[in-house]
């Protein structure tokens, strides 16, 4: 597959509530400090580390004020200031602003993983172009996994005390991070249909199965977590200090 230019879209148009404390002012996450730089400003920079990342598109929600200010000095760097209600419709939005190509990839990354390490990064970018089809980076299962009893809609709240409903088998499981790489093209399909047949997607390559293709699963990092709750921050501090 010829290889054209890997654009990273970082979809920052969410609250992030789940990371807030108690007495703490409603904040967006990704513009939380980690060691003096905002959550964003270092995930973005993890990012340019990689030279083959030709661009970085932020799609922040319309009325975002912080972003620009946030991400000011970086090179190869934009603000897209239209992000929607969900993941899926901001970066669907990012794929149909700019000059897009024919062969161009869609590099996209979670604003709140800026632990993300260069060589985790360069693994999945050689990986997918090597093979000319796309992947993400993910971490095979490692511990037990309980279901809880009458989850409440599945709802993802603080974490509390629960009952075991029943354990579940983890050979064959992993657990999906990002960046997820896929031609931009067919991601921008996959979105698109998802969203046009109802189908509820949580990541790119969610959307892009549901076109019948298998997504590469490329091993990625414990680093490159997700800032969800409250203490992920204090152990991200400790990581990158």
């Amino acid at each position: 597959m010829t290889e054209g230019r890997i654009i990273a879209l970082v979809p920052a148009a969410g609250v992030g509530a789940r990371a807030l404390r108690p007495d703490e002012p409603a904040r967006p996450k990704q513009y939380r400090l980690l060691d003096g730089q905002a959550v964003l400003r270092r995930t973005v920079l993890a990012l340019l580390a990689e030279p083959r990342i030709a661009a970085v598109r932020v799609v922040v929600a319309p009325d975002d004020a912080l972003a620009a200010e946030v991400l000011a000095g970086l090179p190869r760097t934009e603000c897209l200031p239209c992000g929607g209600a969900t993941r899926a419709d901001t970066v669907e939005q990012g794929l149909l602003q700019g000059d897009w190509r024919e062969d161009d990839w869609a590099l996209v990354h979670d604003a709140a993983r800026p632990g993300l390490p260069l060589e985790a990064l360069a693994r999945l970018i050689d990986t997918c172009l090597e093979a000319g089809r796309g992947g993400l980076l993910a971490l095979p299962v490692a511990d037990t996994v309980k279901r809880e009893t009458s989850p409440e809609g599945g709802a993802l709240t603080a974490p509390a005390a629960h009952s075991v409903a029943a354990t579940l088998p983890r050979e064959g499981l992993w657990l999906a991070q990002t960046p997820q790489l896929f031609p931009a093209a067919q991601l921008l399909q996959a979105l698109q249909q998802a969203r046009l047949s109802g189908l509820l997607v949580t990541d790119e390559a969610s959307a892009v199965e549901a076109l019948q293709v298998q997504p590469l699963l490329v091993p990625g990092a414990m680093a490159n977590m997700k800032l969800t709750w409250p203490a992920d921050f204090e152990w991200m501090e400790k990581w990158i200090s």
